[in-house]
């Protein structure tokens, strides 16, 4: 699940390296509202799930994303 979250962020916001450290505070593509609709639109085409629009706001760094991914029973 990691590797694809890695994935999904270097994708989503065209990075050219991305690891654990990602966040909105270390990317700047993740801090606008765009930028989150199209990681969250990824995330749940990738992980075949529904991510509510309350969880939208939790999801601020990398750990946050795999925490989420974990309550909704993706490993």
């Amino acid at each position: 699940m990691e590797e694809k979250i890695l994935e999904v962020l270097k994708t989503t916001f065209e990075l050219d390296f991305v690891d654990t450290t990602c966040s909105q505070q270390t990317c700047e593509a993740w801090g606008d509202s765009m930028g989150k609709l199209n990681l969250v639109a990824e995330l749940e085409e990738t992980f075949d799930i529904s991510i509510e629009p309350e969880e939208i706001g939790t999801m601020k760094c990398y750990d946050d994303i795999v925490r989420l991914l974990k309550n909704k029973g993706v490993e």
